[in-house]
């Protein structure tokens, strides 16, 4: 039973050690893993398990490099919305293959999609078909250059404190 994407989920040292072995050898299996973090292999499965049903751990597809299978374009468009028209807009985007991420935000805009292009004419097509929908008022594209630090966690997750969360100051309790 999966928790709710609210609860928080305190983080032992094994758990962060699980994470960061995972982190670093994705395929790893659960015999291999109990090796690594020097536990029994029921330990590993059922700490494996429980960071899976709470949550904690999303999925295990593979990381996909998008360039290296044509879509050479990368953009972040942000996308105000009229009011009462955020349902339809989003079932718009999610029809979209090439709209990979959807995020409701604050500040000037509504939503914050990061969407993928073969080419410039082909985000222009990627574009065009964004703005089918009723709803959006304006629309802002940012092309992303180049990515020098990449979508990561494992900082995040190396830096909580012994207690497995970060303090309310954002500094992590040692």
């Amino acid at each position: 039973m999966r928790q709710s994407a609210h609860t928080e989920v305190r983080l032992d040292e094994l758990d962060r050690r699980l994470l960061s072995a995972l982190a670093t050898t994705p395929r790893i299996g659960v015999l291999e893993l109990s090796r690594r973090l020097g536990v029994a292999r029921n330990t590993a499965q059922a700490r494996l398990d429980k960071l899976v049903n709470s949550g904690v751990i999303a999925g295990f597809g593979p990381d996909v490099d998008l360039t290296r299978v044509g879509y050479r374009v990368a953009a972040y468009v942000t996308l105000q919305i009229a009011q009462g028209r955020g349902r339809d807009v989003t079932e718009h985007l999610a029809s979209i293959p090439q709209v990979v991420e959807v995020h409701r935000t604050t500040g000037g805009g509504d939503l914050l999609c990061r969407v993928a292009a073969a080419d410039n004419a082909h985000l222009a097509e990627v574009l065009d078909r964004i703005l089918e929908v009723r709803g959006i008022d304006r629309t802002t594209t940012a092309l992303v250059l180049d990515s020098p630090v990449k979508a990561r966690v494992l900082p995040a997750i190396e830096d909580l404190g012994h207690e497995g969360r970060v303090a309310a100051s954002g500094k992590s309790r040692a």
